[in-house]
């Protein structure tokens, strides 16, 4: 674990901020992983352009013939720090505080690549001792997740052949609580549309011309408050959502408010269970308005105002139909006959696991063992492009989630953060994923418990 800080550390410092980040800091950090990852026992390492500026991490271990193919994925980019003074130490120093460590993509998703890390270590330094898994194993490290613009797809689609997996790991989710193992197993998708409303020809004057004249931000803010009833519940309904998903557990509200730091007295919105509007419901929310800063308004009405609306999928929706859907209510509900335009902005389709084949299984009794607690079952409101590439390209493969993040995290958020003890105990459950499914195989299509006594556990 002292190295895993070091790696962790170095990573961090590196600004490989989505958009905004110092070209050569993403190089260093594609060299870095590289190198990183030849140490822990992959041999072949590859950097392969994704068309981006980035570069994907391929490093890979071949196994025996006939061996189980499996990858882990996670993604090296990261969003920005946005006001970093607001931080409570700098956000590209690894710092400790509180037994956490702090910085900018600690858990997502820089932990996650540490994790990796990690387990591999823990497998290569077994030898001789402990002979190593007959895998045929990949890791894949991603350098352009966070835009969800299908980067890696390019990537794969470049390179046929590169991968052929039975089993995906993508560590980029969480655990519900700290200590408490999680498998991810639904994503909502998203639809995001850009809405422009336009009123007038020109800008005029609030006292010349207000009160007949119609303000295309007042028309906007009318536009935007039909997406949500009375409750808060959303507008336009999604067709298509599954009901609540087996094995997944349940999210009480304390949990929630708890998690989600909601102000005392402030309502939840929406209808249904926690778990129904987190994760397998439709959410709309409103991400920017284009408007004048407080400081630089003036009298004036706008000719146009623009806002930026997400729709969050649930599990079964199609994320076209969801697109239209949102269309046809904008412009049912445009007031005043403003004119309207929309511009789709980014698309995510929804995820589904198949959790009953025996990766899952194998999995479930690594975290088991590794936390010394069953691990908890969720859906996440959010969405990962990757896992729809890989059940594109790779029908038949199992795709499993989990990650380092846990509530406290804060991920996308000031002050992110990572217990080292959540990357120890992942290490570990990886580690024995690894070596259990090399002794059990993934073709035999069973998903009975795997013996824990056997030679390649001690």
């Amino acid at each position: 674990m002292t190295r895993a800080r070091d790696d962790l550390a170095e990573l961090v410092a590196l600004r490989t901020v989505v958009g905004a980040g110092p070209p050569d800091h993403f190089a260093r950090a594609a060299r870095t992983i590289a190198d990183l990852l030849v140490e822990a026992g992959l041999p072949e390492v590859r950097l392969l352009p994704a068309g981006d500026g980035t570069e994907t991490v391929y490093a890979h271990r071949p196994g025996p013939p006939g061996a189980p193919s499996v990858v882990l994925y996670a993604h090296y980019d990261v969003v920005s720090a946005q006001d970093e003074t607001a931080w409570r130490t700098p956000p590209f120093d690894l710092t400790e505080r509180d037994g956490r460590w702090y910085g900018r993509g600690s858990a997502d998703c820089k932990g996650n690549v540490v994790t990796h890390l990690t387990a591999l270590r823990a497998l290569q330094e077994a030898l001789p001792r402990e002979p190593y898994p007959d895998l045929d194993l990949t890791v894949l490290v991603d350098g352009s997740e966070e835009p969800g613009e299908g980067s890696l797809e390019n990537v794969l689609r470049a390179h046929p052949g590169l991968l052929a997996p039975d089993a995906v790991v993508i560590a980029d989710t969480g655990n519900t609580a700290p200590g408490v193992p999680t498998l991810t197993t639904s994503l909502r998708g998203m639809a995001v549309v850009e809405v422009t409303v336009s009123t007038l020809s020109r800008t005029l004057h609030s006292g010349q011309f207000g009160g007949p004249a119609p303000d295309a931000m007042t028309a906007l803010i009318r536009l935007l408050s039909t997406l949500h009833d009375g409750r808060g519940a959303p507008r336009p309904r999604v067709e298509g959502a599954l009901g609540p998903i087996e094995g997944q557990v349940e999210y009480t509200e304390a949990d929630f408010r708890a998690d989600a730091g909601v102000l005392d007295g402030v309502d939840l919105i929406g209808t249904g269970s926690v778990a129904d509007r987190l994760w397998r419901l439709p959410a709309v929310t409103v991400l920017a308005v284009q408007s004048p800063a407080l400081d630089d308004a003036v009298p004036a009405l706008l000719p146009s105002a623009k806002a930026l609306v997400s729709v969050r999928t649930p599990p079964g929706a199609d994320v076209h139909h969801v697109h239209e859907a949102l269309a046809d209510h904008l412009r049912a509900h445009t007031p005043w006959g403003a004119h309207l335009a929309l511009r789709r902005v980014t698309s995510g389709p929804s995820f589904h696991a198949d959790t009953g084949r025996t990766a899952h299984a194998v999995l479930r009794e690594a975290l088991r063992d590794a936390f010394g607690t069953a691990p908890h079952e969720v859906g996440a409101g959010g969405s990962i492009a990757v896992c729809s590439v890989f059940r594109t390209l790779f029908p038949d493969a199992e795709i499993l989630l989990c990650g380092v993040a846990d509530p406290a995290s804060n991920i996308h958020g000031t002050d992110e953060s990572v217990h080292p003890d959540e990357i120890a105990a992942l290490a570990r459950a990886e580690a024995l994923f690894l070596r259990r499914l090399a002794h059990r195989g993934v073709r035999d299509g069973a998903a009975a418990p795997v013996p824990t006594g056997a030679r390649e556990d001690r």
